[in-house]
């Protein structure tokens, strides 16, 4: 068993921490939700797991009759998408295809000033869900919703290229939904706090305010968070798109992945919502990307289908020390050391993100060894961030 059990007064915790550091706050955190009464069978934590807003990064909450809108969190359909390309390392130049990418995608809170092609070609279909997610919460209108399709967005979110155990070049990009799904996010967040309050709910944790199943406000959340989970999907296929385009060189292999989400799934003979925060569908033959921080190596898995994890594994490294603690510890002579021989910022803007920040990625695959397997180790050539 490579997992260790604890019980907290709920439904058990299982946390696949071995060789990894958790702090015992997030362990806190997660045994908060064990306690809910809708929790089905257990919570699971994934080795990348930290304490988050709202609810525990790295988490696998499957519930029965409710959601919980902090247990997706503000970030919306997060995830990853990885194209495998023709080209080899002696193909490419970093510095000049960090330019190049940096003049096509908009980083950090930028848009796109005009509106790419393909966007208004599937514009419309989007528009309809947003009108309709807009007619029951008016507030989550955001002036960029078309406009930041195919845009990065800030914090951890990234444009990397990489070559693989063979010198294939492959570009990974990790952005989800955007300042809309941001919207919805909190904005539902919200909803749910005042609901519970209104209900005269008894919450250890208000950030654990839900949305019982027989509510309009579960049907009309999980109605916008889909939606959100689609426009993340769109958004990280036109900025592939853009990346591919530059490269001139077609996609051999493309697997993308949500890892901010809530779906319906089958486990032990019923069916539940299953919600991750931080955390792979890792369904057995199921392809998923693990990203390391921005000096480790990264690792495109095969999944297990480990039950016991409600199929699931962890999403990247996962931060040790929080962005502020991360700014205090470290200088930009650390991080220039820490990124030596990738094209990437070295400027103090990014000391938040840098790998001393981040746990071990190699110690986070080996706690998970029987959730998924390597299929591909793939080493950062440049890694954009904003």
């Amino acid at each position: 068993m490579s997992f260790q059990v604890r019980e907290l007064g709920g439904k058990p915790l299982k946390l696949w921490i071995d060789g990894v550091p958790i702090e015992e706050e997030a362990v806190q955190q997660l045994g908060r939700v064990s306690r809910l009464p809708f929790i089905y069978k257990w919570v699971a934590a994934m080795p990348d797991c930290h304490f988050g807003m709202g609810a525990t990064v790295g988490s696998v909450i499957a519930t029965q009759g409710a959601v919980i809108p902090a247990a997706i969190g503000v970030d919306v359909g997060c995830g990853m998408r990885a194209v495998r390309t023709q080209l080899r390392g002696k193909d490419i130049d970093p510095k000049q295809l960090r330019a190049k990418i940096e003049r096509r995608v908009p980083v950090g809170f930028d848009f796109h000033k005009n509106i790419h092609r393909d966007v208004k070609d599937s514009w419309p279909a989007i528009e309809v869900g947003y009108n309709h997610i807009l007619n029951k919460m008016p507030g989550i209108k955001h002036d960029h919703v078309a406009a930041q399709i195919g845009t990065l967005g800030g914090g951890n979110h990234f444009i990397e290229v990489s070559l693989d155990e063979t010198d294939h070049v492959w570009v990974v990009i990790h952005s989800g939904s955007r300042g809309v799904g941001n919207k919805i996010g909190v904005d539902y967040i919200r909803l749910a706090k005042d609901l519970c309050k209104r209900w005269h709910v008894s919450l250890e944790d208000p950030n654990l305010s839900f949305f019982p199943q027989d509510a309009q406000e579960y049907t009309d959340y999980m109605y916008a968070v889909n939606w959100a989970q689609n426009y993340a999907l769109k958004n990280r296929e036109i900025m592939m798109q853009f990346v591919m385009e530059i490269l001139d060189t077609p996609a051999e292999e493309t697997i993308d992945c949500h890892h901010n989400y809530v779906t319906m799934e089958h486990h032990y003979g019923t069916n539940v919502l299953l919600t991750r925060k931080g955390a792979v569908s890792a369904k057995a033959g199921e392809m998923g990307i693990i990203p390391g921080s921005m000096g480790a190596r990264s690792y495109i898995v095969r999944g297990l289908g480990n039950p016991e994890s409600f199929n699931s594994c962890s999403h990247g490294a996962g931060r040790m020390m929080s962005r502020s603690q991360a700014k205090k510890t470290f200088t930009t002579e650390d991080h220039a050391k820490a990124t030596a021989g990738i094209e990437c910022r070295k400027d103090t803007g990014i000391l938040d993100e840098t790998p001393g920040a981040y746990k071990s990625i190699d110690a986070v695959m080996a706690a998970q060894s029987d959730l998924c397997e390597p299929v591909h180790t793939l080493r950062q050539t440049l890694c954009i961030k904003g």
